[in-house]
C-alpha cells in the first residue's frame, strides 16, 4: 500500500474519547498504563523548574503533506521531574453544528508508518515513542534527570485547510501535583500559528531528470 499513513482517532477530544494506544480498560480506574499501573501512583507534589529548549512546527502548511512538530525540554532544576509531559491542543477545532454527533472535527491528523503486527498489517503512529496517555492529547516521556533534555515529537498531516493555532504546555506529571514552572512561575508552553493551503506543491523535475522536488510551501 502507497500513501500517507495517519490515525485520526488519536485526536478525538477529551469528551469522553478513549486514548490513542491504551485501550486495554485503561478508563476503568483512572489514569491506568497498559502495564496495568496508574500512571500518577507516587506522584510527588512539588515544582520543577523546566525550559524549552526549542520549539519548531511550520507556519504554512498543505493538505495532505505531512510535517514535524518538535518540542524539546530541558530539566532545570536539582531534583529529577517524575514524569515530564507535554499536552497539544489545536489538532481538532470545534464547530458548532447540532446535526453533528461530535462537534471536533480535525485539523490536523497524526500520520504513521506501515508495520505488522502478528502477520497483520497495521500502523505505527509518528507520534513521542512509549508517551501515550490516558490524557488524549497528552505524552509523557517518563523521569527527567537534572540538567537533561528530551525531545517530544509528532508527525502530523495537515487535513482542513485555513487558519490553524497549535498550543502545548509542558508538565511534571499527569494528575497535576509534580508541576513544570518556567520564567515567572508560569508553566512553559507556547503556540503555533500559521495557515494551510489546498493550493498544490509547486513541483519540478531535478537535474537528474527522475527526482521529483516538493519545495516547502
Amino acid at each position: 500500500m502507497t500513501g500517507p499513513w495517519y490515525v485520526q482517532a488519536a485526536l478525538t477530544s477529551r469528551r469522553g474519547h478513549a486514548s490513542l494506544v491504551c485501550l486495554c480498560g485503561l478508563l476503568a480506574a483512572g489514569l491506568i498504563g497498559c502495564g496495568g499501573e496508574r500512571q500518577d501512583e507516587n506522584e510527588p507534589e512539588a515544582s520543577y523548574e523546566v525550559e524549552v529548549v526549542s520549539a519548531e512546527f511550520p507556519k504554512r502548511h498543505l493538505l495532505g503533506r505531512d510535517a514535524e512538530l518538535e518540542i524539546t525540554v530541558r530539566n532545570d532544576d536539582t531534583e529529577t521531574i517524575p514524569n515530564i509531559a507535554v499536552t497539544v491542543d489545536g489538532f481538532n477545532r470545534r464547530v458548532d453544528n447540532p446535526n453533528l454527533a461530535d462537534p471536533n472535527r480535525p485539523v490536523f491528523v497524526l500520520d504513521g508508518d506501515p508495520r505488522d503486527f502478528g502477520g497483520y498489517p497495521d500502523v505505527k503512529v509518528a507520534a513521542p515513542a512509549g508517551g501515550a496517555t490516558a490524557l488524549v492529547n497528552t505524552w509523557a516521556l517518563g523521569p527527567l534527570e537534572p540538567g537533561a533534555e528530551r525531545t517530544f515529537r509528532w508527525r502530523v498531516i495537515a487535513v482542513k485547510a485555513g487558519p490553524f493555532k497549535v498550543t502545548y504546555a509542558v508538565a511534571g506529571g499527569l494528575q497535576g501535583k509534580a508541576k513544570a514552572v518556567g520564567a515567572g512561575g508560569a508553566a512553559p508552553g507556547g503556540e503555533f500559528a500559521g495557515s494551510i493551503t489546498s493550493r498544490p506543491p509547486a513541483s519540478r523535475i531535478a537535474a537528474d531528470g527522475v527526482t521529483v522536488i516538493n519545495p516547502v510551501p
